[in-house]
């Protein structure tokens, strides 16, 4: 079964860290094969969530893309480099394939080798070199084992084509010659003297028991072939380590964690149909093929507190979505086929899970009980929030109940943990709530802060009013910063300085300036984002 992933949305809060825990819990329990991750760093009231309960931060990750790994390739195809050129052109023919990887014994990488390459080696070149063993030559030449006195050869090939007189008299032979020869005792007995390394004989011819004596005394490997001279040269050639024909010893490569569309996008530019797969540690896997670029597995992904595309993982248009589960508006995420949709006008996604805990009678345990809790009383600021439901309610004391905690102490100490912004620099203050939104054709960034600190941020003001310029540069139409004070009910707005009468318009404000305090002004999904989307709406 393969792995299921279960997210939020980037910039994680602890809704979508403490539901995709949840879920993945669920899930696993039901049977599933899954495990939860992260976006992005998680903030401090999500890390003290985790520790208060006992829980792992889960795993990030950084892209749901296609990678090597997932596309039906040619996994497991490859061919050793001390296999014949024969038994290769064999493999190539059986598996219908015009090129293959060779590897050593370690399997790491020798050279990609083509049919094309081994035919026109063999048409333009003159082979009478042999590097092969005992065993490659008694297949290649369908032979019979005479004398085995070594294993591998590696020397000049000739054939006895002279006259005997003249073939001793013009021919020095080496120890490491290869002899081929028929029934001519004269330069049989000539080849053995001088001790070369092999003798293979035509026509099924045996040796006489003087010359096989001899043979054996001088550690001479002979092999007996069914075929003439003429084939039996040709066979010959084809027992060659196919390691001794390579021409290209640095092919183009992928690994097996290199990205789908970067492979596409190379294969286009280099014109080759066939690539060897290689892992981390350099061994080779086996062959993709150009043509096998369209076939892979999409990662299986299940979204919670999100379904929005520029808030979900890079990549998600390649993965296979699920599931949904969520508690905001309908975002720009479409799927090509059915899928789980669920989908609650309440504070938080866990308030949804508990339910889908009932409905599959899954007990929960307390220390997950204890972080959906913490979710519910994050996203609904300890039920203060207009998002709060009664449902929010009911479930967050149904949950309080069974880890043992008192609502408003647990949640003024979690909001406390993580509304400190000390030590923190502006990005990261930033940042860590931070949502893109799409109207039409423009963009909308919003950031929330829970802090009881303002103070801390009001001293570098303009400090973060750059910054925020800065952001807004880039990407957005808009970019607008609120710090909300629980504790005042309320929240103080900064914004980018082409988007003030945006505010103002958005909020009926007679008086707008950086810092601006609004009161009653503490959700982003009721109050803050719908607000902003209906000004930007009349404008693109």
């Amino acid at each position: 079964m393969a792995l299921t992933y279960i997210f939020g949305h980037r910039n994680p809060d602890t809704d979508s860290i403490c539901a995709s825990i949840s879920l993945s819990y669920l899930k696993n329990a039901l049977g599933e094969n899954t495990t939860p991750r992260s976006l992005g760093h998680l903030n401090k009231e999500t890390k003290f969530v985790l520790n208060y309960f006992g829980i792992k931060e889960p795993e990030y990750l950084n892209n749901a893309k296609v990678q090597i790994r997932n596309v039906h390739y040619n996994k497991g195809t490859y061919v050793y480099d001390k296999m014949s050129i024969k038994e290769v052109i064999d493999y190539l023919l059986e598996k219908k394939l015009t090129a293959v990887p060779v590897v050593d014994d370690n399997k790491r990488l020798v050279s990609l080798i083509t049919l094309k390459e081994i035919a026109m080696l063999f048409i333009n070149t003159v082979k009478n070199t042999l590097n092969t063993s005992y065993d490659e030559l008694l297949k290649a030449l369908d032979g019979k084992e005479i004398i085995r006195a070594k294993e591998e050869f590696d020397g000049t090939m000739m054939v006895a084509s002279y006259q005997s007189s003249t073939f001793m008299e013009q021919v020095n032979l080496k120890p490491s010659d290869i002899l081929i020869i028929g029934d001519r005792h004269k330069v049989l007995e000539y080849g053995l003297s001088n001790k070369i390394s092999l003798i293979v004989l035509t026509n099924n011819f045996s040796l006489s028991p003087d010359l096989l004596e001899l043979a054996k005394k001088n550690n001479v490997s002979v092999i007996s072939s069914p075929m003439d001279t003429y084939n039996t040269c040709n066979a010959i050639s084809l027992s060659n380590y196919v390691k001794t024909i390579i021409l290209n010893h640095n092919p183009s490569i992928v690994h097996e964690n290199d990205y789908l569309t970067e492979f596409v996008e190379m294969a286009h530019k280099q014109g080759f149909s066939n690539y060897p797969v290689l892992n981390k540690r350099g061994e080779c896997l086996g062959m993709i093929k150009v043509t096998e670029a369209g076939e892979y597995d999409k990662m299986p992904i299940i979204l919670v507190d999100h379904n929005q595309l520029d808030q979900s993982v890079p990549g998600i248009e390649e993965a296979n979505i699920k599931e949904i589960i969520d508690h905001h508006n309908l975002g720009t995420i479409g799927t090509n086929v059915p899928i789980n949709f669920r989908c609650m006008p309440v504070g938080s996604t866990c308030t949804i899970l508990y339910y889908l805990y009932l409905e599959n009678n899954i007990s929960i345990p307390r220390n997950i009980a204890g972080i959906m809790l913490s979710a519910i009383l994050s996203d609904t600021l300890i039920f203060q929030s207009p998002t709060t439901t009664s449902k929010d309610k009911e479930v967050g004391e149904a949950l309080a109940k069974i880890c043992e905690l008192d609502i408003k102490e647990y949640g003024y100490k979690m909001l406390k943990a993580g509304s400190s912004i000390k030590n923190m620099d502006i990005d990261e203050v930033i940042f860590q709530d931070f949502k893109s939104y799409k109207i039409g054709s423009a963009t909308l960034g919003i950031s929330q802060i829970i802090t009881m600190d303002f103070d801390d941020i009001k001293k570098d003001l303009d400090d973060y009013v750059k910054k925020i310029n800065e952001i807004a540069k880039g990407q957005y139409e808009v970019v607008v910063v609120f710090i909300t004070d629980i504790i005042k009910n309320g929240s103080y707005v900064l914004y980018d300085s082409s988007s003030k009468d945006i505010v103002l318009d958005s909020y009926d404000l007679k008086e707008l300036e950086e810092g601006t305090f609004i009161p009653n002004l503490i959700s982003r999904k009721k109050q803050m984002l719908p607000k902003l989307m209906e000004t930007l709406e009349k404008q693109v």
